[in-house]
């Protein structure tokens, strides 16, 4: 099963339905180096969907994050409903993922993830949409103990934040389950158990489908 990655970044998704059993092709307007898959520069909004089982797509999210009110906004909101309503012609599986910011809005079946939820020392809260009921596991915060920030850019040192232990790129790497980007491409990527839990869904849906 073939799975488009839009708007991949450098594969924290990726890998997560790579892990589920998906051949995955990325697709993103900037060069991605250090993306683990085939890879393809290019325009996400209009990459053709032709040959694929199944979609993901992570719009740009800074306009949409809480924070975006104390920065100049970056022109990008608009692509996060567009990517919907494109994905929304294809009857083939999709999966649409954002922050949790006020002017998110999912179309059709959407949950929310966390990092607490599969025992990794992030919360990282993600909304993801889907034309399909994807089951999705409760946050474990009280379990999970204290957490590693990933956010953030600037040296590759140490990053000091209010509440969070000081962490090292190697922290950081083990604390999202990825050990092959840099300190920005962590700061903007999912942990892949995010996605290889929505893929194995995916799978059975389309296994049940065949």
């Amino acid at each position: 099963m073939k799975l488009l990655d839009l708007f991949c970044g450098a594969g924290g998704a990726a890998m997560g339905y790579h892990r589920a059993g998906f051949e995955v092709v990325g697709v993103d307007i900037n060069p991605q180096p250090h993306y683990p898959f085939e890879f393809h520069q290019g325009d996400a909004m209009t990459w053709p969907l032709d040959g694929f089982d199944a979609f993901h797509a992570s719009p740009p999210c800074q306009d949409h994050s809480a924070l975006s009110v104390l920065h100049e906004a970056h022109g990008t909101g608009w692509m996060l409903a567009s990517t919907i309503t494109r994905l929304r012609q294809t009857p083939l599986p999709w999966v649409v993922e954002n922050v949790e910011g006020p002017t998110v809005r999912m179309d059709g079946w959407w949950f929310t993830l966390c990092g607490s939820s599969f025992g990794l020392r992030v919360r990282r809260h993600r909304r993801f949409g889907s034309n399909l009921l994807v089951i999705s596991p409760p946050c474990r915060h009280a379990e999970a103990g204290p957490v590693v920030g990933v956010t953030g850019h600037g040296a590759q040192g140490h990053e000091y934040r209010r509440n969070e232990p000081v962490a090292t790129q190697a922290d950081r790497r083990e604390a999202m389950g990825i050990d092959w980007m840099n300190r920005d491409e962590l700061a903007q990527a999912i942990p892949p158990a995010y996605t290889q839990f929505i893929g194995e869904q995916l799978m059975q849906h389309l296994a049940l489908a065949a």
